[in-house]
């Protein structure tokens, strides 16, 4: 019988990296859990998703299936909670995923399992002026010893990974990765993605690309430059109150800002302070452009976005949980209009969603 492999990404874009964690995941059916159109640190994907589930599929997944958007833009706990639901209802054995660190992450799921209510009071009683990840860290430290230099980003969603596989019948698989994150050099032989999208016209790239994906390096790509007048749009004229995050002091410090503000970089370095990180004023600022309300649900079903041959045969296993031709009926209509705003971006893009069916290699 063989073995269900589970892993998160967003292959923003695809790249030597993503194919060297798919090899190392070993034998079995790989499921992808993929981020849509836009990403967890708040910014549209380089190339849509499409693109990005066929770069996959030629590169060792057997099946891709899509991270909806309100599972994608989010802090790494809320992140890594929604994606490893999805795996879960797929009947993966194994969720694999990179980390800088040799740490036993089937350890930290016990741990949490065991404690999860006290590690979760914890975070409720430390002080408002500490940002989320402060508090989760802070929460990692006390109960586990971990300490962190904030140059580990993979290991603290390796966390988020293992807080969400607790009570799940997953075992977890780190795959060491030693590359800088956020490094925008082009160097050594696995560059990061951040690398890529900051050099995606030199042609240099393609050194750190699997070769049968320069074709696909063709396709339309978007920035936040090309969705920036349409935010700068949404915020001097709607009223922001009715934002999934937004605050009062937030809504005030975005309006301000968005008067001088030339570049959606600009506005984030504007907007954020020590307690409201980049990251968390780049998702927001996504909310407003999407129109995210407070309240919203998950899809109950699972959308597919391809598979191969060999993967096809798990998925008559789980078909009554699946998605595969999105007709009249919404599958998730925040994604959904989420796609539908994406496709502004650029007059090349095709539909996203009504029609399209799934891609088989």
């Amino acid at each position: 019988m063989q073995k269900i492999i589970g892993i998160v990404a967003e292959f923003n874009p695809f790249h030597n990296g993503h194919k060297y964690l798919l090899d190392q995941a070993g034998d079995g059916i790989k499921i992808v859990a993929m981020s849509g159109n836009f990403m967890q640190r708040g910014e549209p994907a380089l190339f849509d998703k499409w693109t990005r589930a066929e770069m996959a599929l030629k590169n060792g997944a057997d099946i891709v299936v899509e991270l909806p958007v309100m599972g994608a833009v989010q802090a790494a706990d809320f992140f890594a909670q929604a994606a490893v639901n999805i795996l879960d209802k797929m009947e993966i054995d194994e969720l694999v995923f990179g980390s800088e660190s040799a740490l036993d992450y089937q350890k930290i799921v016990t741990l949490y399992k065991e404690k999860s209510t006290e590690m979760e009071n914890f975070i409720k009683n430390l002080p408002d002026t500490l940002s989320y990840p402060e508090k989760t860290q802070m929460m990692w430290q006390k109960f586990s010893g971990l300490q962190f230099d904030g140059n580990t980003p993979n290991h603290v969603l390796a966390l988020a990974y293992a807080k969400a596989s607790a009570g799940k019948n997953i075992q977890l698989h780190a795959v060491r990765r030693s590359n800088d994150f956020h490094s925008k050099n082009l160097s050594g032989q696995i560059a990061s993605a951040t690398a890529i999208r900051a050099n995606i016209d030199q042609q240099n790239i393609f050194n750190f690309v699997p070769e049968n994906l320069k074709q696909l390096y063709q396709q339309p790509r978007v920035t936040w430059d090309d969705y920036f007048t349409l935010l700068k749009y949404k915020v001097i004229f709607q009223d922001l109150s009715g934002i999934f995050q937004m605050n009062t002091e937030l809504e005030n410090r975005i309006k301000t800002a968005i008067k001088k503000a030339r570049t959606f970089d600009e506005l984030v370095e504007a907007v954020h302070t020590k307690r409201y990180t980049r990251a968390r004023v780049r998702r927001l600022l996504t909310y407003v452009l999407l129109d995210i309300p407070r309240d919203f649900q998950f899809p109950q079903n699972i959308h597919v976005l391809g598979f191969t041959t060999q993967g096809q045969k798990h998925l008559t296993k789980v078909k009554d949980k699946l998605v595969t031709r999105i007709g009249k009926e919404a599958w998730d209509s925040l994604t959904q209009k989420s796609d539908d705003i994406y496709q502004l971006g650029h007059r090349e893009f095709k539909e996203q969603n009504h029609g399209r069916k799934p891609l088989i290699l």
